[in-house]
């Protein structure tokens, strides 16, 4: 199995935040954007308007693309803000968001979270019928749909295009003097409202919102619209809520451990995950570690239900960043050392449990555990917060195929084989969605569980063109 990056690693596609009717909307954007900025490295992007767009994008960390100069440029009391990891679309300071038109209605911004699953079956369509693209992501889309609309408002375009997408989207679309927020019927990607004074606040997470000292208000609901203009808050829909299945991994990897999401605490949900763990798969060790920094919660919460004291087994080196050199094999191989280090007095001589988020496609877990044997660790136990991740992911997060998830096609214990642990165990999906809380009547407590389940909550490309054939 061929690793094509330094680190195996799931990634989310982006966040957005935004701010209505503040004087300092791009300096409240910037720093909700610096607290979303696990969601996405690639690019950052702010659009403010006051009456006219002030645009600055660029590829690189929010901290990398933004500075006292640009920021002072963006003036005006509202404005939306988007850090991006690219799954559809790739690469390039064209398919940095929020992305900007000139249609008849004047200007307008958007930016989004998620992936839609039809957007190449709507695009072929609408390049057949005359429209040219400027980027290759999948909001460009919602764009050209809301140009071609002939209904008499911005709002009423929404509704008629938003009911043609399939898939995941938490949106913030902006004109010279409105801002609308839509939410996918499924509610796959999560997007919140907060209130800072008289101005609103929307947030990918919730963290964001602490940032800015903004006070929370709730979720957007599936299927729900917002209007924000000079003539209030308006709170209407445009399709009706389908069964809810926000994405699990926002709970298991994505989610800051601070923010809150379906009324759950992320951290507090990551301890039950471990505490769930130790229940399922008890073991005899001397150590119990997490993988910095998603895992660390469940090996706590996994060595508060053993008695196994906890210790910083591994150290992340924060100062990687991101890299443009191609390193050879041998040192894609050593690669991890660049971004973990073991702590050989911790480890030496011990039975060591690692705990871990997720495994994607084995090769950094085989590193870690190398790590912690070449440290002096005895025995390498692997506990993941997760189930096997068996089937890609078509909204947002990049693991658009099978042959990559090495879940997929080995079993747990070809897997313990592979990555060179003594033991190896993954929760299970009933353990997960019990440790998230909230549990319902179907067992789903209102989640996607696609990754490990293959149970999708909408039909997907090839089931759509054969339903578009009937």
């Amino acid at each position: 199995m061929q690793d094509e990056s330094i680190f195996d690693e799931l990634k989310e596609e982006c966040g957005v935040f935004g701010v209505f009717g503040h004087p300092e909307a791009a300096l409240l954007t910037y720093y909700g954007l610096h607290a979303l900025q696990h969601r996405g490295q690639e690019s950052a992007g702010i659009v403010v308007s006051d009456g006219n767009f002030h645009v600055h994008k660029g590829e690189g960390l929010v901290t990398d693309v933004f500075n006292v100069k640009s920021l002072t440029e963006l003036t005006g009391p509202f404005a939306i803000g988007h850090v991006r990891y690219s799954t559809t679309g790739g690469t390039g300071l064209h398919n940095a968001q929020p992305l900007v038109f000139n249609y008849a209605g004047g200007e307008l911004a958007i930016a989004t979270n998620g992936n839609l699953v039809n957007a190449g079956l709507i695009r072929e369509k609408l390049e057949k019928k005359g429209s040219i693209f400027q980027t290759t992501t999948d909001t460009e889309v919602i764009a050209h749909l809301i140009a071609r609309s002939e209904t008499d408002s911005l709002e009423e375009a929404v509704k008629e295009v938003l009911p043609q997408l399939v898939g995941a989207y938490a949106l913030l679309i902006m004109t010279n003097d409105q801002l609308i927020v839509a939410q996918d019927p499924h509610g796959l990607r999560p997007l919140s409202m907060a209130l800072l004074g008289d101005a609103y606040i929307f947030s990918s997470e919730t963290c964001a919102f602490d940032v800015v000292g903004a006070e929370f208000l709730r979720e957007i609901d599936p299927g729900e619209l917002l209007v924000l203009d000079t003539k209030g808050f308006k709170q209407t829909r445009f399709a009706a809520p389908a069964e809810k299945a926000v994405c699990s991994f926002e709970y298991v990897y994505f989610a800051r451990p601070d923010s809150n999401l379906g009324g759950v605490n992320i951290h507090a949900a990551r301890k039950r995950m471990g505490r769930r763990l130790a229940k399922e798969a008890p073991i005899e060790a001397d150590v119990v570690t997490g993988v910095p920094d998603s895992s660390i919660s469940a090996a706590i919460g996994f060595a508060e239900a053993t008695g196994i004291p906890y210790e910083l087994g591994l150290i992340k080196n924060r100062y990687v960043g991101r890299t443009f050199i191609q390193p050879s094999q041998a040192l894609r191989e050593q690669g991890v050392k660049m971004k973990l280090s073991a702590v050989r007095k911790v480890v030496e001589g011990k039975r060591v449990v690692m705990v871990d988020d997720s495994i994607v496609r084995g090769t950094t877990s085989r590193r870690i555990v190398t790590l912690l044997r070449e440290a002096g660790a005895t025995e390498v136990h692997v506990r993941i917060s997760s189930p096997p991740v068996k089937n890609p992911c078509f909204y947002g997060i990049d693991t658009p195929t099978r042959d990559h998830l090495i879940g997929a096609y080995m079993s747990v214990e070809e897997i313990r084989k592979e990555i060179g642990a003594d033991t190896l165990t993954f929760i299970s999906t009933e353990g997960l969605v019990s440790s998230i809380g909230q549990q319902s009547d179907d067992g789903k407590q209102g989640h996607c569980l696609a990754c490990f389940t293959g149970e999708y909550p909408t039909l997907l490309e090839d089931q759509l063109v054969v339903e578009e054939q009937k």
